[in-house]
């Protein structure tokens, strides 16, 4: 009796997440297959992170069923969970097993409140400072991309991972301040992910929570990877077919989780054991250069064919290596781009743990936020309405 209710919550909460996001897309294919009557697309307003609380409300089901936590019998505290206000619209995907001995209220320290105002102006610095900046350059570099030329358009898909990983981090960072700020502690959403060797570390690096939950729900309930091969590899597309549909209801993300299903397998196979041959520069350089493609097959969710176009554009296709208005944009964004290359390392948190026992760290600390604050606020008072990346999602 209690699996059949656990499945009928969650085939609810999968029918609801599929009325709302996928249907369009079911109709648009339904209507590409010939000699059926064609149906109306509908066009229905997509609720702000409804992938986030859907998958939220999916957890608590699911962790009580397990026991892996106790059932909330106050109905406002289970509505604080779904509606966990922090992180409610793009993450990261909180289980309900995390927090459920963190909704009881409780008086929150002052050294976690001070963590965490200081974790949220290190997740506003990430997305005003850098990320929006990026996302310019990315605009002008990606418009034109045959004619602007080949360097223009590395630079340009360069400069959108920038963008992604500081929108998407820094919002995450942004939640986690908030989060303790109330009394909540949620997961590390991202281990800077661009210092990866190989796509299976970067997959264990970026939005953690995502990976997270699917394995916890989707890959290890399968079988995981204590099954034959071909029931793991089945197990593992799966995965990547799901969290590629779950990222928007448009072909160019199914082909963006099958793109790293693909990669993922060929590690598992045999990829690993030869990457760990070569030296750390050149696997490196290999796990960028396959996180870049997928970047550039993520982004152009209208159409494959302008996704097509670009890529082209990345290898030979274009007009010329490089246009003079092309050159003039990169030249004027190279220094945003080196700090962001190393603000995507560890190097600064390092550093600052190398001053933990100087004297003046904390005044330096109150200085250092203070200035973020005012440098962000001077930011946002000349740009335009610029929303987090992952809000549609």
């Amino acid at each position: 009796m209690a699996r059949a209710c656990v499945c009928a919550a969650v085939l609810i909460s999968v029918a609801s997440l599929g009325a709302f996001k996928y249907a369009g897309l079911l109709a648009e294919l339904y209507n590409a297959i010939p000699f059926l009557p064609d149906v109306a697309v509908p066009q229905i307003a997509l609720p702000t992170g409804i992938s986030f609380y859907t998958f939220q409300a999916m957890s608590y089901t699911i962790d009580v069923y397990r026991r892996d936590a106790p059932a909330q019998r106050n109905l406002v505290n289970f509505g604080v969970y779904v509606t966990l206000f922090p992180q409610l619209i793009a993450g990261p995907i909180v289980h309900y097993k995390d927090v459920a001995g963190q909704i009881n209220g409780e008086r929150v320290p002052l050294d976690q409140f001070a963590l965490g105002i200081r974790q949220f102006l290190v997740g506003l610095s990430k997305k005003v400072l850098i990320a929006n900046q990026m996302g310019l350059c990315w605009d002008m570099l990606r418009a034109h991309a045959a004619a602007n030329g080949t360097l223009a358009a590395w630079v340009g898909v360069a400069a959108y991972s920038f963008q992604i990983y500081f929108d998407f981090s820094g919002y995450s960072d942004m939640a986690l301040g908030l989060g303790n700020m109330l009394g909540f502690r949620f997961m590390r959403n991202f281990d800077y992910p661009y210092v990866s060797r190989s796509i299976t570390e970067f997959w264990r690096r970026w939005h953690i929570s995502l990976s997270t939950w699917f394995r916890d729900y989707v890959y290890i309930p399968l079988g995981g990877s204590r099954v034959a091969p071909v029931r793991m590899y089945f197990n593992l597309f799966a995965v990547w077919f799901l969290t590629g549909l779950w990222h928007g209801a448009s072909l160019n993300f199914v082909a963006w989780g099958l793109y790293y299903f693909v990669i993922l397998a060929l590690e598992k196979r045999f990829l690993l054991k030869r990457l760990e041959r070569l030296p750390d520069a050149a696997r490196h350089a290999y796990a960028l250069l396959l996180v870049m493609l997928g970047w550039a097959l993520f982004y152009f969710d209208a159409g494959m064919g302008d996704c097509l176009r670009f890529l082209g554009a990345m290898f030979g296709g274009a007009e010329c290596f490089v246009s003079g208005d092309a050159l003039n944009v990169i030249l004027r964004y190279l220094p945003l781009m080196a700090v962001a290359a190393v603000a995507c390392t560890p190097l600064g948190a390092r550093t600052w743990r190398h001053l933990e026992r100087w004297a003046g760290r904390d005044v330096l600390e109150i200085a250092l936020c203070a200035g973020a604050l005012l440098l962000c606020a001077a930011a946002l008072s000349g740009q335009s309405y610029n929303p987090f990346l992952y809000f549609k999602f």
